[in-house]
């Protein structure tokens, strides 16, 4: 049985203090055009735990790459030298164009060449998506514009809300999404990289007539009850990384490419969801797991992973740790 093990925790006190994050989740990462990693979290508060003053949503945070193997080591914030602001121009609990937004949530970051792009969801609430957006940086991360393209939470049938991409050697990005709700199934989706900001440019996979086939209408891939996604080329091989709520772990999917038969690819798990009593996070044990973001650097023989941990009953722990796991055995 494939599990991963806990390397350290990632945020919260003694970790993110010097960036007024006492509690976070998420982390999605990836490498900026500089070559430092880039993470953006979600919903963010001064003091451990959820609520409270700093309220904000997402915020990035900047880390030496070489210092993946070991456990990252932050070295900066964007907005501030000491505080990671919010990266977006918005508030919380108030109306965005006549509607009322709760929160904004990073659920991707890419990078497509000197360029990122990070992929937000904007809720009302924590199950009530309004839309996805896509915003794009010129500056490694530091600062975000949103390009003008968005979604309305209703697209694909709700199932372009979370959202995982990477590029392909062929000119496209592919895109596997999901509901934020934690109750439905994959899409696959493609975009030429340089339309990538362009929705009527992106392509659904989907089952018609008898056959597979770009451009038809949307089938879903993998049944299942999933939230976070992350997917990531290593070592030649597509690697989809997946909450599966429906059976409260943590998986990776082992791909020879983004169309591939979803029901026959290996499948490992890394994190089983426990107990509060129960937690052993040297054997993959974890309470409350969610997220699994895989982190630059990795090889398939040492797969780092970011697993977020939110207590909703004490509202602590709610931070993010690094796992690792060899998911060639």
């Amino acid at each position: 049985m494939t599990v991963a093990s806990k390397i350290k925790d990632l945020t919260g006190p003694g970790h993110t203090d010097r960036f007024g994050i006492g509690g976070t989740d998420l982390g999605v990462t990836v490498a900026a055009p500089d070559g430092r990693l880039v993470s953006v979290f979600g919903d963010t508060f001064d003091k451990a735990g959820v609520g409270g003053p700093g309220w904000r949503s997402p915020v990035v945070l900047f880390a030496d790459p070489a210092s993946v193997r070991t456990g990252i080591v932050w070295t900066g914030a964007a907005g501030s030298t000491d505080y990671a602001q919010q990266v977006l121009a918005y508030q919380h609990d108030c109306l965005i164009n006549g509607v009322m937004v709760t929160t904004i949530l990073p659920t991707e970051i890419t990078t497509i060449g000197e360029e990122m792009y990070l992929h937000v969801v904007v809720c009302q609430g924590q199950n009530t998506v309004q839309w996805s957006e896509l915003h794009r940086s010129s500056d490694n991360g530091q600062t975000w514009t949103y390009t003008g393209a968005r979604w309305p939470g209703d697209y694909h049938g709700g199932l372009f809300q979370m959202l995982t991409c990477a590029r392909g050697d062929d000119g496209y990005v592919y895109a596997f999404s999901t509901g934020f709700q934690r109750d439905k199934g994959l899409v696959l989706q493609r975009v030429p990289a340089d339309r990538f900001a362009q929705p009527p440019a992106w392509q659904t996979w989907g089952y018609q007539d008898g056959q597979w086939a770009w451009g038809n209408p949307p089938s879903v891939v993998l049944p299942g009850q999933f939230g976070e996604l992350c997917l990531r080329r290593v070592q030649g091989r597509w690697l989809l990384a997946l909450f599966d709520a429906g059976n409260y772990r943590i998986d990776v999917f082992n791909l020879d490419s983004p169309t591939a038969n979803m029901f026959n690819a290996p499948r490992q798990t890394l994190v089983h969801g426990t107990s509060w009593d129960a937690e052993d996070h040297t054997q993959g044990l974890v309470a409350q797991p969610y997220g699994g973001y895989l982190l630059p650097g990795s090889t398939l023989q040492d797969l780092h992973l970011i697993v977020s941990q939110w207590n909703t009953t004490t509202n602590w722990p709610y931070h993010a740790m690094q796992f690792h796991a060899n998911i060639t055995n």
